[in-house]
């Protein structure tokens, strides 16, 4: 895909994402396909783009039912109760979808039964030529609850792969799709006992028929595969699996697509006690949704005119689909057929992700081992975190995304903290100390395209193809490419200069007015990702919302930018230990959750103290071993920062007053005072209330400045003749932060 591909002529779009069971609350899953499609949905927006995103839950079939017989509530008051929860979590992680509705609607009766009856009555060259068929058929029956079984409540042994525990429609292992007859040594999962055979009558959609498959063969994979655009719209690995399904003979199995009473669901016209299976009428859904949405007057009021059926009329209307994995099989193959074969508008494309896996285990509710989202946002953990974690990882490929409480801290902290909000933190008090938080007047934009690379056009072919997780890392790229340049125009010195120097002056004021520029621009690029950090960037400069065209503008010359407020704080240790549920003891799983220390950053930092003084040695030691005895004499010990300021006369030092966990004679909390050579790489207002180690029993050294009463640890990089480190170096200058929980006066061993 070139760069040029996302420019295209104003698009209409209907996107959907695959409808939750209305049986349980959404898992870590659920969270990763909804913040994938907003990742999408909110860059096509931002191009101008119409789009039309909906959703809904499904809540039919014998597994609602049977949860509302044993909760004491009928299968509509079930579903209303786990409906209501949903807000919480769409409103938490900021996801944009216009209308959440119910398969348990007037709406997706009409269409269901619309669908099915044009089915059952189509014509071929004048004659009769029905796609759906009846049938006489052997089906599992539980003896002991008095019911015929749904295929979900049959489990036994694959028929292809052998693989046990699996349910009765098909495999989680191999993705085999069978009839629950076809499973080895069945049982009943309602009560246990082995199902007997009897006979029903029930209604198959005839996805056999050469018409089906021939389509199907051309909608996959032939001539008919492409989307308005040109792309394929299946994945290469989900036109393989279709390759195999389809076969060279075209053997494609009949779908059953009915039930018998008692069952929640929508009834088959003209068929007393018969129901539609759940997962006919579950994607019709999508169709329910949007018309509702539509009838309600929702999409009058985001600007669309024409009515449901104008909008799916219209040959500009595109039909989007993000699904997992694990219901291909229904959606690129039923799906399609059964709506081409109705009349209806096929898919444009279905997006396909895998599974989330925690730690390498695959996440399963019944298993313990899913996250539970809706913790997350209880616990306080900002949920752009997790919409940047899952970003960074994601891409247009059915694979599997790995959740690892180290790498998600390491990210997020390192890239969001360290790299992009660092841009601001680190120019605004300048502006707004030495002029009054104006822009430089200067040529701007010219001097930041000397600055930052125009990535603009390759991130938007990112964001377009769903190369998020590529789109993230040109955008950290850009961002180390941005601190690299401010750390060389070093603003700390000139800021010393200005008084009497106009060069120095406005070389200040440029290098951060192009550094907040260069920042302006990154808070566009990043806004489908993270929109609530990109607007709080947004407002922090005093400019309205951006659309992906403002990357051409610039910050106009004196304009007045706002005080800076912290924008986003670090993941700490703490919450993720709180999000998993660790308990003391529970050491195994803490070695394989807990963040640790080791490629914890991404910068290759040589761990050494700054010393205190400007007459600090920093010059470094040989690599020596030294025995347990000597490293035991360094009493190393938590420290946090009370408070930090500026030293009056000092290029290089901060006043650090410590609470190492003293007291006095008289049991009053004492601090310590120590002068830390840190001033280049940290305002003092941003340590106030952080942790870190010193070294407790360093003799107390006399310095100019007053007493010093211990050395703060940092991480650093290399550093010139002059003891300055060098800002275009990789490493840079970061004290030791200990993992959160740990307090001050706690010994370093």
């Amino acid at each position: 895909m070139t760069a040029d591909s996302t420019a295209l002529a104003h698009r209409r779009i209907f996107v959907t994402t695959a409808l939750p069971y209305a049986n349980g609350k959404f898992h870590l899953g659920h969270m990763m396909e909804y913040i994938q499609a907003d990742i999408w949905v909110r860059f096509q927006r931002m191009q101008g783009h119409e789009v039309h995103w909906v959703c809904a839950d499904d809540t039919h079939g014998a597994p609602i039912m049977i949860a509302a017989e044993k909760a004491g509530k009928s299968p509509q008051e079930f579903v209303a109760e786990i409906a209501a929860t949903r807000k919480e979590y769409l409103d938490g992680f900021h996801l944009s979808i216009d209308n959440w509705h119910s398969t348990d609607s007037p709406e997706n009766v009409e269409l269901a039964q619309d669908i099915y009856r044009k089915l059952r009555d189509f014509v071929r060259d004048g004659k009769p030529a029905s796609f759906i068929e009846r049938r006489s058929v052997e089906q599992f029956y539980d003896p002991v609850k008095g019911m015929f079984l749904p295929d979900r409540y049959i489990k036994g042994e694959c028929p292809k792969c052998g693989t046990k525990d699996q349910y009765g429609d098909s495999c989680e292992n191999c993705s085999a799709v069978y009839a629950p007859t076809d499973l080895k040594n069945p049982y009943s999962v309602l009560s246990g006992a082995t199902p007997e055979m009897r006979s029903s009558e029930h209604f198959f959609f005839r996805l056999s028929d050469p018409q089906c498959v021939e389509f199907l063969r051309e909608w996959t994979d032939g001539a008919n595969s492409f989307d308005r655009h040109g792309k394929k719209r299946l994945q290469s690995e989900i036109i393989a699996k279709t390759k195999e399904w389809l076969g060279e003979d075209g053997k494609l199995g009949d779908w059953d697509i009915s039930r018998d009473a008692p069952y929640f669901g929508i009834p088959i016209p003209d068929e007393p006690g018969k129901y539609f299976y759940v997962w006919l009428d579950a994607p019709v859904g999508y169709l329910a949704a949007l018309k509702n949405y539509f009838e309600t007057g929702k999409a009058k009021a985001n600007g669309e005119s024409r009515t449901f059926a104008e909008f799916m009329a219209a040959d500009d209307t595109e039909q989007i689909h993000f699904i997992g994995k694990d219901i291909v099989y229904f959606h690129v193959l039923f799906w399609p057929a059964m709506l081409k074969f109705a009349g209806y508008k096929t898919p444009d494309s279905v997006n396909v992700h895998g599974f989330v896996t925690v730690s390498g285990e695959k996440m399963s509710k019944s298993r313990g081992t899913g996250i539970d989202p809706l913790k997350y946002l209880q616990l306080g953990m900002n949920p752009e975190w997790m919409r940047y974690y899952l970003a960074a990882k994601l891409n247009p490929h059915v694979e599997d995304i790995d959740f690892t409480a180290e790498d998600f801290m390491a990210r997020v902290n390192s890239d969001l903290i360290g790299k992009f909000v660092n841009i601001a933190s680190r120019s605004a008090g300048f502006l707004h100390k030495h002029f009054d938080g104006r822009i430089w007047d200067g040529k701007l934009a010219k001097y930041t395209k000397s600055v930052m690379p125009d990535a603009s056009l390759e991130i938007a072919a990112f964001y377009d193809a769903r190369e998020f997780g590529k789109a993230i890392r040109r955008i950290m790229e850009v961002a180390d490419t941005v601190n690299w340049f401010y750390d060389a125009g070093k603003p700390w010195e000139l800021a010393k200069k200005i008084a009497g120097d106009e060069t120095a002056r406005d070389s200040l004021q440029c290098t951060c007015s192009a550094a907040l520029e260069s920042f302006r621009q990154l808070c566009i690029m990043l806004a489908p990702a993270l929109p609530e950090l990109s607007r709080l960037g947004f407002e922090f400069l005093g400019i309205p919302h951006q659309t992906w065209a403002d990357v051409a503008n610039t910050l106009t010359a004196g304009h007045v930018i706002k005080p800076y407020n912290h924008l986003m704080s670090r993941v700490e240790e703490k919450q993720l230990d709180e999000l998993f549920g660790l308990l003391p003891g529970e050491t195994q799983k803490a070695a394989a959750l807990k963040p640790s220390s080791k490629g914890a950053s991404s910068r290759n930092t040589a761990n050494k103290p700054v010393e205190s003084g400007p007459q600090a040695n920093t010059s470094e030691k040989s690599s020596e071993f030294i025995s347990i005895d000597d490293f035991t004499k360094i009493d190393l010990r938590i420290a946090k920062i009370v408070n930090a300021e500026h030293v009056e006369g000092s290029d290089k030092l901060l006043r650090l007053t410590l609470d190492v966990g003293e007291a006095d004679a008289s049991g009053q909390p004492k601090t310590r005072n120590v002068f830390s050579g840190i001033k280049s790489a940290y305002a003092p207002e941003n340590l106030i209330g952080q942790f870190t180690v010193v070294v407790a029993n360093l003799a107390p050294r006399k310095m100019k400045f007053g007493v010093s009463e211990g050395m703060v640890l940092a991480a650093s990089g290399k550093e010139d003749d002059n003891g300055t480190t060098d800002g275009n170096s990789a490493s840079g200058l970061y004290i030791l932060n200990p993992h959160a929980g740990a307090r001050a006066g706690m010994k370093v061993t």
